[in-house]
């Protein structure tokens, strides 16, 4: 048996289409256009692709992309100014703080500061409470997208047996969150549990997001399971050349297909569907902000 692999790419593409259309339609019928600002801090060379990517596809779906590319000396206090004027601008729908921050800025108080109506990538206290407890924040987008594509291979989750390996506040937790919500039995675990391969084995659903190069293997994995791995590493390639690297995820692809019902390749799976899913933020929160009814698109 070999799963059906679940194409990312694929997903975003249709998903960024459909926003796309919605877009085109609150223009048409309101005169509104949904506007993203991102906030770069220094030159680190991976933020740098991120936000150039982001706001090419931000302006692809027809929405206003806002670029603040800052110095790596730029002052907390500098960078709290920019984030209350973005907040206070009625054409943002969405503030996005590129992370990692220089050390001499405290990331957390810079995210606490985004209006909570306004942070699409959902890290805000705020909406982080309101995703715990159903109460309709805005959600992470690597967890969001993680839930787009376990849906597209079943749509009633209700009474499976989900297990997500991490703990982080970015993918982990809100991930849990959102399985709870769909009324699956959710176990958390990490690299504290006691006999992680059987807990796993447990698990209809098995989403990967520890870190950990190819860590969950094969026989981790229930037959027929639907496998989301978060996971992106780069390991030494030689065949590949001298210095060369190559992405792989948190699962041992080769085994863990030939075992689960469905699973998402790295690169080409989840990663895809991170910006995407900024983009559905962005229109969710441009529709919330102004009285208007969202429809997930």
């Amino acid at each position: 048996m070999t799963g059906t692999i679940i194409d990312g790419k694929a997903f975003a593409e249709g998903l960024r289409q459909r926003i796309a259309g919605r877009v085109a339609e609150l223009g048409r019928v309101h005169g509104v256009q949904p506007g993203l600002a991102v906030v770069l801090v220094g030159e680190d060379p991976a933020s740098q692709v991120y936000v150039r990517n982001k706001a090419k596809q931000t302006v692809e779906a027809g929405m206003r992309s806002f670029e603040h590319r800052l110095p790596a000396t730029t002052s907390e206090a500098e960078l709290l100014a920019l984030v209350a004027r973005l907040n206070a601008d009625e054409a943002v729908d969405g503030i996005l703080v590129q992370l990692p921050l220089p050390p001499h800025v405290n990331a957390q108080k810079v995210l606490e500061a985004i209006d909570p109506a306004k942070d699409v990538d959902g890290f805000h206290p705020v909406n982080v409470g309101r995703v715990a407890t159903g109460g309709g924040g805005l959600v992470p987008c690597t967890p969001l997208g993680s839930l787009m594509l376990i849906k597209s291979v079943r749509r009633d989750l209700a009474g499976l047996d989900a297990v997500v390996v991490g703990r982080s506040n970015i993918v982990g937790k809100p991930m849990a969150q959102l399985l709870l919500a769909e009324s699956c039995t959710v176990t958390v675990a990490h690299s504290r549990t006691r006999d992680l391969p059987g807990v796993c084995r447990r698990a209809d659903v098995l989403v990967a997001a520890v870190g950990r190069p190819q860590m969950i293997k094969g026989d981790w994995v229930k037959p027929g399971a639907i496998v989301i791995d978060v996971g992106i590493n780069r390991v030494p390639a030689p065949e590949l050349g001298e210095g060369k690297n190559r992405l792989v995820g948190d699962v041992a692809y080769a085994e863990a297909s030939a075992v689960a019902g469905a699973i998402t390749p790295v690169p080409g799976g989840v990663g895809p569907m991170t910006i995407a899913c900024l983009l559905h933020n962005t229109l969710e929160s441009c529709c919330r902000r102004r009285g208007l009814p969202f429809a997930a698109p």
